[in-house]
């Protein structure tokens, strides 16, 4: 059995403004550095043996402030990035609730087969291990669904710098 403890990344600039991140790098604000920190202090007793994070720069740093009293090293995946919302990336959320999605966006059936392969590279890799990941909203959504047999509607949005944990088998 594998122990996640699946996280989201602090605080970014574009949460506050509310513009569609996908897959850009983002970055954390001051809020959310001390959220990480938080987060830091929160887990610092917790036995750790690997510490994974979307490629992201905004889920990299977060990783990296988590990681720092296990000195441990993050790796980065592809797999926890966050959904590629296509030419919706970057605009404002508010101004897209009326708006027809573009065929560019990822589907809910691409985001469940990248959290599948994810959770497949836990098994395999990290068999026995206790594994922090640092991911995004959705992507952590769509883990949660496939690891439990839920629709993504099922699973409660996770907060930045909140933390779950899945017991992978």
């Amino acid at each position: 059995m594998t122990t996640l403890y699946l996280a989201r990344h602090g605080e970014t600039v574009d949460n506050v403004n509310q513009i569609m991140q996908g897959q850009t790098q983002g970055r954390l604000t001051d809020n959310g550095i001390r959220q990480a920190e938080a987060l830091r202090d929160e887990m610092a007793s917790a036995t750790i043996d690997a510490v994974i994070s979307s490629d992201l720069k905004r889920a990299v740093d977060t990783a990296t402030i988590i990681a720092e009293p296990h000195r441990l090293p993050v790796a980065t995946t592809k797999l926890l990035r966050e959904r590629d919302w296509g030419s919706f990336t970057g605009r404002h959320i508010p101004e897209l609730k009326d708006e027809v999605w573009p065929d560019d966006i990822e589907t809910i059936e691409q985001l469940k087969q990248r959290a599948a392969e994810f959770i497949g590279m836990l098994r395999r890799d990290y068999a026995g291990k206790t594994v922090l990941a640092v991911g995004h909203g959705i992507i952590n959504k769509a883990i949660q669904a496939v690891h439990y047999g839920k629709g993504m509607h099922e699973i409660p949005r996770m907060e930045n710098a909140e933390t779950r944990l899945l017991h992978i088998v």
